[in-house]
């Protein structure tokens, strides 16, 4: 992240220590309320991106470095992806998933969350039943060989496979393409700048307004 917080601007923040000299102390500090994002009418630009799966336990500095030999562009990889929150958007490591899980489901970790059908085809390979279709415990189908027969083409989903697959989901992300990654850091740099208004000291820093009328 060191690029992205070089390029955050600073915010003069009236001094808010009990030791200031006067009134008019100021402490600088990064702007954090200040961020960039895709442009929207970029964002379906389908052409500026490479799918991506996330394997194992990488961060998002260790996909930067594999997709830009730059593990200090991982913002870019968060930007990208409108990942906000890293805990709820990223997916978790394995040893974090289980500790999620155990923490959240405690004995109830293996019960079956819900239930899902299996692939169903006759004897001459049709397609009777998709697998994927949230059913009951107790669905039934006329057994396509058998006219006479039911058969019950259900599986139980676990908690715990619950939570996995909704954590694998998170693996499929966009990468930016590295032909246009020079112009979108540049990009960054410009929308960091300041536009000029009462609080405007220059393009990197801004001054908050003082209200303390008293001297310390």
């Amino acid at each position: 992240m060191g690029f992205y917080f070089r390029e955050v601007p600073n915010l003069d923040y009236i001094s808010p220590f009990r030791d200031r000299p006067s009134s008019q102390t100021y402490v600088q500090t990064k702007n954090l309320f200040r961020r960039v994002k895709i442009r929207d009418d970029l964002k379906g630009v389908f052409t500026l991106y490479n799918e991506y799966f996330i394997e194992g336990d990488d961060r998002p500095d260790i996909v930067a470095e594999k997709v830009y030999g730059d593990s200090s562009l991982d913002w870019v990889i968060l930007i990208t992806n409108n990942i906000i929150n890293i805990r709820n958007d990223w997916p978790l490591s394995d040893r974090d998933l289980r500790t999620f899980c155990t923490d959240k489901y405690g004995n109830a970790l293996l019960e079956n969350r819900y239930y899902v059908t299996t692939k169903v085809t006759d004897s001459r390979g049709r397609l009777i039943l998709p697998a994927g279709l949230t059913v009951d415990s107790n669905f039934t189908i006329p057994d396509p060989d058998e006219a006479t027969q039911t058969i019950n083409p259900v599986v139980g989903i676990t908690n715990l496979e619950y939570e996995t697959n909704k954590n694998d989901d998170k693996r499929g992300i966009f990468i930016m393409r590295s032909e246009y990654l020079s112009q979108f850091l540049e990009d960054t740099k410009q929308e960091m700048f300041y536009t000029r208004s009462s609080q405007y000291v220059s393009n990197n820093v801004k001054r908050g307004d003082n209200i303390r009328t008293s001297s310390p």
